[in-house]
């Protein structure tokens, strides 16, 4: 990535200086083009389901920074031994999804693969003056997470065929709802920053969120919501590879105070299509959880932001859960 050319144009509001969660380009002063593209290898056995899980996932770009999806292309890769009922399954899970966005799904691109892989391609407007970014978190606020976390460990587990099939289900549910609803129920209020949890974990993004913003997040572990059994396969040992790239890549740069190591495990697991992690101004989170009421699953202060310290993340002690 370093050997590539650097872009400048003054309308280019997001790039990719701050690993953002998609980019952002000014037409007007009102309007502002949301683009972003995401797609992956089935991470549900079910054709239809791994289509929702795909789309919901492509689509929460849009909703971390505040805007709304307008039009999708799919991007699909398909085996030629399979047959294209498969697929089509797969595409409809997605159109189902972006028809729930209210964004129009017009048409795509497909290759044959060994492996199916699929996701979108999104373009969503915003306004630029109330766009969220990533880099916008001020001294003061509170974090507020809006899904349960631990997708990759219960999927791990049902690889391992320990899972139950309400845990299993609880994941899936998880994983296909979009953000549209947290995004909607808080954008009256004066959002400073947000990103969603998506491949490098809660404390992965939570750390780009910090670093981008020069200040230091203080994560209240006791208070995170979990999805049921993540913690007790995490202490099985059940935990995807990409939760440990995940640490590596935080190194020396997270304070840990917590001694439960399952409890870190979920904090660096890999999400699909995870939660908005919301920084927000403490006169207004009150609001917002009580707007996030409405939500079909647990959301969260899990958080404050602090002045820059030595550490970008720290783990505070676990509190009565």
């Amino acid at each position: 990535m370093g050997k590539l050319p650097k872009f400048f144009d003054p309308d280019l509001l997001v790039g990719t200086d701050t690993s953002d969660d998609a980019a952002v380009y000014k037409v007007s002063e009102e309007l502002a083009l949301i683009q972003t593209v995401d797609f992956f290898t089935p991470i549900a056995d079910d054709p239809y389901t791994f289509g929702q899980i795909a789309a919901a996932n492509a689509l929460s770009d849009v909703y971390a920074m505040g805007g709304e999806p307008k039009i999708a292309l799919n991007i699909a890769a398909f085996p030629g031994c399979l047959s294209v009922d498969i697929l089509g399954e797969i595409l409809a899970g997605g159109a189902d999804k972006v028809l729930e966005a209210g964004a129009v799904l017009a048409g795509g691109h497909s290759i044959q693969d060994d492996e199916p892989k699929y996701g979108l391609c999104v373009t969503g407007f915003v306004n630029p003056q109330k766009m969220w970014r990533n880099d916008g978190a001020r001294e003061g606020d509170v974090l507020i997470l809006t899904k349960p976390l631990g997708s990759g460990i219960i999927n791990t587990a049902v690889k391992a065929e320990l899972a139950s099939a309400e845990e299993e289900q609880e994941a899936v549910e998880v994983m296909r709802c979009l953000n549209k609803y947290a995004c909607e129920a808080v954008k009256h209020l004066d959002v400073h920053g947000c990103t969603d949890i998506t491949g490098f974990g809660l404390i992965g993004h939570a750390m780009e969120m910090a670093e981008g913003s020069n200040l230091t997040f203080y994560i209240h572990t006791g208070q995170i919501p979990v999805i049921r059994g993540a913690l007790d396969y995490a202490s099985m040992g059940l935990v995807p590879g990409g939760a440990y790239k995940n640490r590596e890549y935080t190194q020396g740069r997270v304070f840990s105070e917590i001694p439960d190591m399952p409890m870190e495990d979920v904090l660096y697991d890999p999400q699909t299509s995870g939660g908005l992690l919301i920084s927000i101004g403490k006169e207004d989170a009150e609001e917002a959880m009580k707007a996030l009421e409405k939500m079909p699953f647990s959301c969260a202060v899990i958080g404050e932001v602090k002045k820059r310290e030595d550490y970008l993340i720290r783990l505070q002690k676990e509190t009565e859960r």
